[in-house]
């Protein structure tokens, strides 16, 4: 089914709206009724599309969920653990434009609205890659490695793990890969 395109249009206004108010103040601090002007759009429709302020953050920053997922399965074959995939270091590259607002939906540890999307959708997308595979345990290692990405991006979003992007990068490829490769019984 298609989407209705003034829906669409509406939408993207919102979440463009919302990241332009979000580069001037925390999200805390944004009002529906700057939302609302700043879009163009009435009051009535915001409440028609978004339940609240955080539902459209989400929204908005899905795409950073999307980009991570992408970003984590960017690799053909048997992934070489010393050379991350170019699009998870271009991932963490993007980030800081919009680091505020990701700090205020994603906890540390990897909780929060956003974490709780970035979650479920890389867990799907990692256990599908391994059933599909026939790699042992899809599910346990889905889990392991969506909870893990989720809780260090989280972390050093927060500064509580210091590292550049290249290094966060670097690291956080090396874990996922020796999650991958961990012998179960």
């Amino acid at each position: 089914m298609q989407a209705d395109p003034r829906t669409v249009r509406t939408r993207a206004l919102l979440r463009r709206a919302l990241l332009e108010e979000c580069a001037h103040r925390p999200l805390t601090e944004v009002s529906v009724s700057a939302l609302v002007r700043r879009a163009g759009v009435g009051r009535a429709t915001f409440y028609l599309h978004y339940q609240d302020r955080e539902a459209l953050a989400v929204d908005a920053c899905a795409d950073v969920v999307r980009e991570a997922v992408d970003a984590l399965h960017a690799w053909r074959g048997v992934p070489d653990p010393l050379t991350p995939p170019p699009a998870l270091l271009a991932f963490f590259d993007r980030l800081a434009q919009h680091a505020r607002l990701y700090r205020e939906l994603l906890s540390p540890g990897g909780g929060g609205p956003l974490g709780l999307v970035l979650h479920r959708d890389l867990r799907t997308r990692s256990r599908t890659e391994r059933a599909l595979a026939g790699a042992p345990e899809p599910d346990l290692i889905a889990s392991a490695v969506a909870a893990a990405f989720a809780g260090v991006l989280a972390d050093w979003l927060h500064g509580l793990i210091d590292a550049t992007p290249a290094v966060i990068t670097q690291r956080i490829w090396r874990l996922l890969v020796n999650l991958h490769r961990t012998p179960l019984p």
